[in-house]
């Protein structure tokens, strides 16, 4: 029986992955297999020992000390892509709300008093306040090319918009999706200061923090929108409220809520609303279930932010081990020689490494005994071991 521990409330559709005669899932148990969680801060979180896999219903894992779990051999699991047409969509609400004055001209309209003819009158003479512009012919920026930006992207263009995009990380896959009139450009500074709206869809790293600054901003094309859906930290805000109140920045819609833009009428805050639908929600909560059920069960791992993909197609072995362990020489060798020093045979094996991690994924014809699995714990860079029954 493998146990969840759930330190947020997670979706009902992703909890009945687990089958109940298999899992035990509560927000308070104890040796837990796996932990899923939303926003939960786990940095100050001690870990149990039992600990084997992190699911994060979500994409980000800035609340998760993931260099903390690699060292213990214990892979974390997002859900990357499962809110993308959340985010998307609110982007694209956010550059109409901004560029047709909504937020002011609803306070405006919500502030009326006196007769419907009164009202009129008032309206007749101060929607001229509220003038915006349209996004059709406009230019917009969208830096980071994964699964929400690309959304992003091929939306703007079904809206008229030009669009051109900045990630040199882009991965194969999005860029067969990216529409072909999507243009490239060469920097971060490029794109700022080609466009008419900008949206960063990157997660906050050492490389992206800050990277909306006054530098940038000083090249930035006058009265440009900026959009932050990513995360805090991606812009500078004091830089921000200087160049909107020097008139560089026309307006900065985030979803990141501070004293610093309360009181600023070209600011548009909202409370974190990126992932917030029920269909987002439901797609985080299967993805990661799914994930985490095939590492525990089958060694499986897909969309591990600190480990490889790892895939064995089942075969006619009934037993498998996995390892993951520091990505330095020989580690194949001294796994694979404690295997046949106890006179198992490996029907199957597999290894992978991403960065200064590797995992080996060895199916063996007889059960591992305890003392190899101790000897394989044993060897220099091992991280974790783990035996699993296919069937």
């Amino acid at each position: 029986m493998y146990k969840i521990l759930t330190l947020n409330n997670i979706c009902v559709a992703g909890l009945e992955r687990f089958p109940r005669d298999k899992y035990e899932i509560a927000s308070e148990i104890s040796k837990p297999d796996a932990i899923l969680l939303r926003s939960y801060n786990m940095h100050d979180y001690a870990a149990p020992s039992s600990l084997k896999a992190i699911g994060r219903a979500g994409a980000g894992v800035n609340n998760i000390p993931v260099a903390e779990y690699t060292q213990r051999g214990i892979p974390v699991f997002n859900a990357p892509g499962a809110n993308s047409n959340a985010v998307k969509e609110l982007v694209l609400a956010a550059m109409l709300l901004s560029a047709r004055n909504i937020g002011p001209a609803w306070e405006f309209a919500r502030s009326l008093n006196g007769s419907d003819e009164e009202i009129d009158k008032i309206v007749e003479a101060k929607k001229k306040d509220f003038v915006g512009i349209e996004l059709s012919g406009r230019t917009l920026g969208v830096v980071g090319l994964g699964a929400i930006g690309v959304k992003v992207a091929n939306a703007a263009l079904a809206l008229g918009m030009k669009v051109i995009g900045y990630d040199p990380h882009i991965t194969v896959t999005n860029a067969w999706q990216l529409h072909s009139d999507v243009k490239g450009t060469a920097s971060m500074s490029e794109v700022l200061a080609s466009s008419d709206f900008v949206t960063v869809h990157v997660p906050l790293v050492d490389a992206t923090r800050n990277i909306i600054d006054a530098k940038r901003l000083a090249k930035a094309r006058p009265g440009i929108t900026i959009l932050n859906f990513a995360r805090p930290g991606i812009a500078d805000e004091e830089a921000v409220l200087a160049a909107i109140n020097s008139g560089k920045v026309r307006s900065y819609i985030c979803d990141f809520p501070t004293n610093l833009f309360k009181d600023c009428s070209r600011v548009i805050t909202l409370p974190h609303l990126g992932a917030s639908t029920e269909e987002a929600e439901e797609n985080c909560a299967v993805m990661v279930a799914e994930q985490v059920r095939d590492f525990l069960e089958l060694g499986t791992i897909r969309n591990s932010v600190n480990f490889p993909d790892m895939h064995l197609p089942e075969g006619d072995a009934a037993h498998r081990m996995l390892v993951s362990n520091a990505n330095v020489p020989h580690m194949i060798e001294r796994i694979s020689a404690a295997v046949a020093n106890a006179n198992i045979n490996i029907v199957d094996m597999l290894n992978r490494s991403r960065g200064e991690v590797a995992c080996t994924m060895l199916d063996l014809q007889s059960p591992v005994p305890q003392s190899v699995l101790e000897e394989i714990s044993a060897i220099k860079g091992v991280l974790n071991v783990r035996e699993l029954k296919l069937r």
